[in-house]
Parts: C-alpha cells; structure tokens; sequence
C-alpha cells in the first residue's frame, strides 16, 4: 500500500491510500462511458476528454421529464383488452397501442445535466489519471507540475475540484446538453438512445458574473433545472465548486444550484473533504474481501466503490445507469429508467451479505413512497384490489410502456417485495416488518387473489403468462399456462406472507396465505431442469434466467430441500451450460456466477465471473452489456452502458464466499479448490449476524460473529471434523450443524484448536 498526503492550505490533512483496487490510466478516456466516475446518490460526474479539454459530465439522479405517455390513458390499456387481442390473434393491436410508442416517443426519460469543460491545452502532456476508491477522488497530473483534485461529495449536493501548480486562470464553460443543436437527427433506437433535440426544448440560458457560470434549462410540463459553478483563486491554486438543482411545479421548494455552491464555498476545499473523506471511511468499514484471484478481488471492490456512489438512504433508486447519464447527445440508453423485470433487482443483490444497508433502503423508501401510485396502477390496469408495479417506471413510479409482457408483468411486485423481505432477514428490523415489509407482501397476495382464475383441475393459475424476456416481444412471449417466472414469485410471495404473518401473531393471515398457496400448482420440470412452462422447455441460449428464479434468488427449491431438488437445479445449470452464451449479455454471466455458487461451483463461478470482468467490461469497469473482447462469448457486440451486471457480480463474489439463504450459515461454501488463502471481514447473513473468516492452506481457521439482534445461529460447521473452540457455548446439531444461542451485540469467536 502506498500513500501520499494532501497538502491544503499550508497544513496535511488525510492521507490518500493507493490500493490495487484503483483506477489508473495514462491518459484521459476519450469517451464518456469511459470516464472516470463520481457519485453520491444524488449527483454524479464523469471525468474524461472531448475535443482537446478537460470535460466533467454533470448529472443528478432526478432529472427526469415527466410528460405522461398518452397511449396509457385509453379504455383499451386494460389486462383483460390485452388478453382478449391474444386469444383472437390480433396482438399486433397490442403492439402499435402500447407497445410501438415507447420507441418512437422520446420521453418520460431520464434527461442529462450539463458538462463542465476546462482548455487544458497549455497544460501540456498528461502524466497519470487515477481514481482513489478509499477517498473517491480522482486525481489528473501533468507533466508540467499541475494536479487536479476533485470529488463529489458524499453527503452534499456539490462537486469540488482544485487545481494546483497552476502559472495562470484556466478557460472554463459549462456547456449544456445537445438540445437545441444543428444537424441532421442522430439514432432514433431507444437502445442506443434517441436525439436529445426531439424532446423540443428551449435553448437554455447561461450567465457569467466574475468567477461563477449559471445555466438554467426549462424542461417538459414546468420542469426547471440549473447548473452553477464558481471558483476561487489564491496564488497557484483554483478551488471551484459545482451543483445540480432541480424543480417541478409541486415539488417541495429546495435550495437552488446558485445557493448550495455559495454556502458550501464557504467551507473551502480543505473543509469540505473532511466530512467527505469520513463517510467513505466508514463506507469502506462496513466489509472487505481478499482473495487470491487479482481480477476479481479488484472488480469486486470497484463494484463496491460504485455502490457506494450511486445509492443512499434518501435518493431516488438505481436507474439503469444511476447518476452517469450519457453525455453523447442523446437520451440515456433504454432512457435511463427503472427496470423491475431484472435490473433494478440486480442492483441491490450485493447490499445485504455486503452490510450495505443503509444505503439499500434507499430502494424500498422509494417503492414504499409511490405505493399509492402502483395502487392505482393496479385498479385502472389490473381492475383488481392490492398491489403491483409496472415494470418500466419513471422517476415517480408511472408506467412507461415497452414490451408490455414484462413492463406490464402481472407479477412484479412479487419480486420487488422480495427486497422487502430481505432487508427485514438481514436486519431483523422489527419495526421494517411490521410497517413495510408484511404490509407490501400482504397487498401482494392479495392482488393476486383477485387476478387469478381456476383451471380445468381446480387449481388457481393467471389468465396469460410470461417469462422476461423470452421470446422478446411477440405474441408467443405470452404463455397460455403459468410460466414458471411467474408461479415462483406467485409461490413465494403466498409461503412469505405465511411466515411474515406467524412472524407478527397474525394467524389467521397466515392460515388464509398458506391455504391459497396450497391451491397453486408446483413449479414444472423434465429431465433438462426447469422448464419456461409446462411443455415449453428451455432450448435456446437467452440472456434472462427468469424461468429459473424459483432457484436463484427466491430459494424455493433448493440443494438443501433434498436430492429431487438436488437434480433439478443441477439439470437447469447443466442446460444452461448446453444452451451455450450466444445470446447472453454481461448481467447473465453475473447472474451464472450466482447460480453456479449457490450450487457450491466454485469454479463455475469463478470463471463465469471472470469473463465478465475481462470481456463485458470498460475499462473504467462499466458493464456495457456486449462482448468487447471479440473472444466469442457472445454475439452481442454492442456497449450500452447499464448497471445492474456491476452489481451482480459482487453479489456473485458473496455468494462464493458465505450463504444463509436456508437459515444455516455456510462459510466458504463456494471456492475453487485451487483458492488456498482468503478472508473476509464483516459480511452479513439473514438473522443480522455480522461474520469475519479466515482460511490458510485451504483449512477455516477462525471466525468471528458479531450478533447484533440476538438469537438462534445455525452454522455449518467449516471446520469439519477437527477439534476447535469457541468463546460460547454451542451444541452440535445433526448434519454437522454448530447450534449457538447468541445474545445481543455479543461477539464470537470460533477457531482452531
């Protein structure tokens, strides 16, 4: 580890810490994606080069236009019209209704912030661009002498950046997004993002006074936002602050970008990355991993070091590409929205085993907030009681449109209220239970109640189904019986409700959910493995394992269910295998990770991660969806830049490393056999035990428990069948289980004789 020190203002202040995990380059990235990133949640920036200057790429997380997407508000946007158009074979009515405008129409969307530009031609050569993941700072050096400081501020809506060594004032602008420009239209595919001029709004104004610059930009339907920077100069220094503010007609009033920059100037450079530099040390504090394997040890922590920069208990949730909005003259890729078919899950996989809770709450504060809204979404789509939510919304959680079998999907809520439960397991939060997590699941069920019918043998089943994204958009994407995406969200969602219900003394609730389950049918499957649906087997390579979440991530079957299960789950990986990756984007070979560790691959694992990392990946670690190795992983080959396949991965790393989706704790229960040295610190697991391990020479050697709320740990035992001991007292339980009654905030420690 090297370090070198900040020199502010006459006085050292923290030392940065230079870690293999960082970024470094030679030189500036020359495209957007490629830069170098920055966030805290709500603002974010990208440093790179375009056209010979220095370019930091503004964004902030609620910079949205809002305009309604018209072809929702028909009589004929109803469940039942769409299932009457599949039964007479007339979907492609479906398709030009509500399908075909989500293409064409370039908004809602999330919308870019600015870019502030600097005219480093005199500044001469480059000598290293390096991002410090421990402080989140990036540092730029000439060859000349200068140095570039700058951050984004972990807790305030601010972005600072410091020369030094600087003989003379920089040329500096803001230059505003590409709204208003000349030329012929760009790309109009909704993949690689739509011109930004066909949102049709006014050209914005930009002010200068002394050393500050304004642009203020009005949006769609009264939306406003601005953009202000200022900068000091003492001596051989510039010190510059920036800030994104936003405003819609009834939203609460909030200080604007002018404001925020003059009040946090007043705390200078040096003053403000105290307290920034303070919540990344207690960021980094939550947990840490070592494990031989440099690239994925290293991808891992830049995954952290993302996490960490887009997520927070009081912003908006991760979007497709969080607070990195693409700075291209076009909208955002897929429009820079919530997916809750696949992505915004994904995102929030790495934060409960990585004890980054905190920030995960940001995700249900913000399902939990627009409630009302997927309430009313439910009755005026649906025409039933209870809850779900559209699987493409906006920023206020309004249906957007799309491949409407999945932004439409009748069981999306199901695996949203998923994170419900599981923030409640890994914090046991009494109070989370109580007020959110039962609540969301019980207006689950109970929506599901309403939209289900019975078949010719009795048992309940949804008028049509469907498996994301299997067989993309056409009418065959709906499935005539239930898919099993659907029935093992259905399934959970009933058997959670049980046991979240007994959980509160609501046992009456619990009889009712543990009785409609009974009356769904079980998840289907061959000699292959499980199945899309009944008599539809997975036969085609296909970049979305929806048919197979009953296994990863719901647990309903399991290898610790029994040997059935066993081969079921062996039978799906081992066709997922066969099937081959033509058709796989990034996030799949993330998502195989995890499907292969919870399987105990280790090896599988480790090397569906590492083509990840090496071919699906830019160099500043963004997952851009295709192959960019040309090593034929896949036959995609585009980049649009998303980051749910980021935060899978690590999530992926975790599951190799420890499990307690069972309720038994496995310690390195998923390594390569040739992975002798590994530790990790403060990891948690369901039941808010907080677990640190150490293994040399291919042998657990110690551990350490923290148990924050108490209670029951069930651990398998990883020292096998040597002798060990422990600061508690504990029992051996059959199948080798370590059976400890912990109490609160007590700390155990488990090692070798």
């Amino acid at each position: 580890m090297f370090f070198f020190a900040i020199i502010l203002q006459g006085q050292t202040t923290r030392n940065l810490k230079k870690s293999p995990h960082d970024l470094h380059f030679d030189n500036l990235a020359s495209t957007w994606d490629e830069g170098i990133p920055l966030g805290n949640g709500m603002i974010g920036a990208l440093i790179w080069k375009k056209d010979g200057k220095l370019r930091f790429s503004l964004d902030r997380a609620d910079l949205w236009d809002l305009r309604p997407m018209k072809n929702l508000q028909t009589p004929e946007w109803k469940y039942d019209w769409v299932y009457d158009q599949w039964k007479n074979n007339t979907y492609k009515e479906v398709q030009d209704r509500f399908d075909v405008p989500y293409d064409k129409s370039p908004a809602p969307s999330k919308i870019p912030g600015a870019a502030l530009e600097f005219d480093i031609s005199k500044l001469g050569e480059i000598e290293s661009v390096h991002l410090y993941i421990n402080e989140a700072i990036c540092e730029i050096k000439w060859k000349n002498g200068v140095r570039l400081l700058t951050f984004v501020h972990a807790t305030e809506p601010t972005g600072w950046y410091r020369f030094e060594n600087i003989e003379e004032q920089l040329e500096y602008q803001l230059s505003p997004p590409a709204y208003t420009v000349n030329g012929e239209n760009a790309d109009n595919n909704p993949v690689s993002g739509q011109d930004l001029r066909r949102l049709n709004y006014p050209s914005g104004k930009i002010s200068r006074k002394d050393n500050t610059i304004t642009y203020n930009q009005e949006g769609w339907g009264g939306f406003k936002y601005q953009v202000h920077t200022a900068q000091v100069i003492n001596k051989n220094k510039i010190e510059g602050a920036w800030s994104i503010s936003s405003e819609f007609p009834d939203w609460p009033k909030a200080e604007n970008a002018t404001t925020l920059v003059t009040t946090q100037l007043q705390k200078q450079f040096n003053g403000a990355i105290e307290a920034h530099l303070d919540w990344w040390k207690n960021f980094w504090s939550k947990s840490s991993i070592q494990i031989p394997d440099t690239i994925l040890e290293k991808q891992w922590y830049l995954e952290q070091y993302k996490f960490g920069s887009v997520a927070r208990a009081t912003t908006p949730p991760i979007s497709l590409q969080g607070v990195w909005t693409a700075d291209n003259g076009k909208l955002p890729p897929w429009k820079g929205d919530f997916h809750h078919d696949l992505n915004t899950q994904l995102s929030y996989w790495p934060a409960y085993s990585g004890n980054h809770l905190d920030e995960e709450i940001g995700f249900t504060n913000w399902l939990w907030k627009y409630r009302d809204t997927f309430k009313k979404y439910t009755s005026s789509y649906f025409g039933t009681e209870g809850l779900n939510v559209p699987g493409v919304t906006t920023l206020t959680g309004e249906p957007m449109g799309g491949w409407i079998q999945y932004s439409f999907g009748p069981t999306v809520s199901s695996w949203l209220g998923h994170h419900f439960y599981l923030h409640w397991r890994y914090s046991m939060d009494k109070d989370f239970l109580a007020q959110k997590a039962y609540p969301w699941i019980k207006d689950v069920a109970t929506y599901l109640d309403s939209i289900a019918e019975k078949d010719e043998n009795g048992q309940f089943k949804l008028p049509i189904s469907s498996s994301p994204e299997i067989h993309n958009n056409s009418r065959e994407a709906w499935f005539k019986k239930t898919t099993n995406f659907d029935l093992a969200l259905i399934r959970w969602t009933y058997e959670k409700a049980t046991e979240l219900a007994l959980e509160l003394g609501k046992n009456d609730e619990a009889d009712k959910w543990e009785k409609t389950l009974s009356s769904w049918p079980e998840l289907v499957f061959d000699e292959t493995g499980l199945l899309f649906a009944p008599n539809a087997p997975f036969d085609e390579s296909h970049r979305h394992f929806s048919h197979q979440v009953g296994y990863h991530p719901l647990g309903i079957i399991d290898f610790s269910k029994g040997e059935k299960n066993k081969k079921i789950i062996e039978n799906t990986i081992s066709t997922l295998d066969e099937m081959g990756s033509s058709q796989y984007v990034g996030y799949s070979f993330s998502w195989l990770a995890n499907l292969k560790a919870r399987a105990f691959d280790g090896k599988g694992a480790a090397e569906a991660l590492k083509i990840f990392a090496t071919s699906f990946c830019l160099p500043n670690s963004f997952h851009v969806n295709g192959d960019q190795s040309d090593k034929g992983y896949s036959n995609f080959k585009y980049r649009p830049f998303t980051l749910e396949g980021n935060f899978a991965f690590a999530a992926a790393v975790q599951e190799m490393l420890l499990q307690s989706h069972t309720g038994i704790v496995h310690i390195f229960p998923a390594i390569p056999e040739e992975w002798k040295k590994i530790s990790f610190d403060k990891l948690r697991t369901e039941g808010a035990f907080l677990i640190s391990a150490t293994l040399e020479k291919g042998k657990t050697k110690k551990i350490t428990i923290i148990s924050e709320k108490g209670g029951p740990l069930k651990l398998k035992n990883p020292f096998n069948n040597s002798n060990f001991k422990s600061t508690s007292q504990f029992e051996i339980e059959k199948e080798n289980i370590i059976h400890i009654e912990t109490k609160v905030n007590e700390v155990i420690v488990l090692d070798l004789n």
